[in-house]
Formats: structure tokens, C-alpha cells, sequence
């Protein structure tokens, strides 16, 4: 971890070895994808993805192969964190033709400017209203790992579109047990699935207290979603 760090910075501003290495992975992940056989009637709900504009909704950890399963013909954005092991994300979702819009909601007590995080919200809105959907990780970095934080509630209340939670598994899988979120490395070779979740709407006159209501039914409907796909890719057919 510390040889990484030392490297993470000079790879991120390489912008040769940058395009280098955001190539790589992607084509790692698309052979990744094309491996492993989807499970039966997952494609049929992974059409919802295509009803835009919407905001999908995304676990820490669980979301690394998310880039190569949404559909391509759909225009979306997505946001990704400003910090420098960020920069490859990135890259990679740019180069699957997606648009990546850079910041972070932070966590209590720190101010969204500090992070780009109200910039980025309202590109993502601006993003929404031009027709586009947006894909957000629910949780905040570092944070409680799958409790879905305000800024992804806040986004829903103030562009009105519906919150999709989207679950994605193999299952053949390394998960880092020692990582904060339990980051899951989708391996080739198995058995897949896109899920889609019960979608939760904010009205744009919700109360502080109705917005926390619904941030904890966002993440018990993550939950569920995330669960269904661990069960249909561990189900042996």
C-alpha cells in the first residue's frame, strides 16, 4: 500500500502512462464482462437502466465493473472522487464513453466546497436536465461502508428524477477484507448479474426528516438489490 501511494501521483500526471494503463483496464473489464454468462432474467431488469434520465445508485466496493455492463447507448455521466487514485476511474470511464464529472460529498462536518462536492452536484444536475442520466456511489469515502449518505438525496430532491439502485456480482470474486468497503475484483469466468433495485423518489418540498427517511430506504433497498445478485450468481444453475 505504501509503494503504491509513493506512485499513485507521478502515474496519475503521466499522461502517456495514464492512457496506458486506463487501456488496460479497460480491456480488462470488458473481458471480464464478455466471461462471464449473465444470469437468467437479469438482462430484462438491467433494461430499466435505459428509462432516462435517472440517477443510479451504486455501493463502495461494489461497483468496479459497472462501466462495462451499463448500456452504451444510453447517455450518462457519472461522479467520481477528485483525489488522485481517482484520476484512472476516471480515464476508464471516459474511455467506455461515459462522462465523468469529478468531486465528493465529504462527510459531516466538512464543507462540499472542499471537495468540489456542490460543483459537482450541479453538473450532475445540469447533466439530468440535458437528458442524461448520472450514476453516484451511495456511501460516503471512508465513511460507514453501505449507509447511503445525503448528497445523492440531495441530488434526487433538487433535479426531481428517481434514485435506481444497481446491484452488480460475479461469482468469481476477490474481496480485500482489509479495504473499508470490503472492495470486491470481479474475476472472469462465471456467472454475472445487473440488478436493479426498488427506486426511491424525493419530492422537492421533503422535509430534513423525509430526506433521512428516504437516504436509509435507499440503502436498505441497495441491500436488497446487492443481496439478489450474490444469490443468483452463487446459485448453482
Amino acid at each position: 500500500m505504501n509503494v503504491w501511494r509513493s506512485i499513485r501521483r507521478p502515474l496519475a500526471q503521466s499522461r502517456l502512462v495514464k492512457a496506458a494503463t486506463v487501456r488496460v483496464l479497460k480491456w480488462t473489464l470488458e473481458f471480464v464482462r464478455l466471461t462471464n454468462r449473465r444470469v437468467d432474467a437479469t438482462d430484462e431488469r438491467a433494461e430499466a437502466l435505459r428509462h432516462a434520465p435517472s440517477i443510479a445508485a451504486l455501493w463502495h466496493g461494489q461497483h468496479l465493473l459497472a462501466p462495462a455492463l451499463y448500456p452504451r447507448d444510453v447517455a450518462m455521466a457519472a461522479m467520481v472522487s477528485r483525489s488522485a487514485d481517482a484520476e484512472l476511474n476516471a480515464g476508464v470511464i471516459e474511455a467506455f464513453g461515459f462522462q465523468a464529472i469529478r468531486g465528493s460529498g465529504g462527510r459531516p462536518g466538512a464543507t462540499r466546497a472542499d471537495k468540489g462536492g456542490a460543483r459537482a452536484l450541479l453538473a450532475l444536475k445540469k447533466a439530468l436536465d440535458a437528458g442524461k442520466s448520472v450514476s453516484m456511489i451511495a456511501d460516503i469515502p471512508h465513511g460507514t461502508p453501505r449507509d447511503a449518505g445525503m448528497g445523492i438525496v440531495t441530488l434526487a430532491r433538487l433535479s426531481g428524477r428517481p434514485i435506481i439502485p444497481i446491484a452488480i456480482a460475479t461469482s468469481r470474486r476477490k474481496v480485500l477484507e482489509k479495504t473499508w468497503d470490503r472492495t470486491t475484483i470481479n474475476l472472469p469466468f462465471g456467472r454475472s448479474a445487473l440488478i436493479v433495485g426498488k427506486p426511491v423518489s424525493v419530492p422537492p418540498e421533503a422535509s430534513d426528516a423525509q430526506c433521512d427517511a428516504l437516504r436509509q430506504e435507499l440503502s436498505r433497498n441497495l441491500d436488497e438489490a446487492t443481496a439478489e445478485a450474490y444469490r443468483l450468481v452463487d446459485t448453482r444453475p
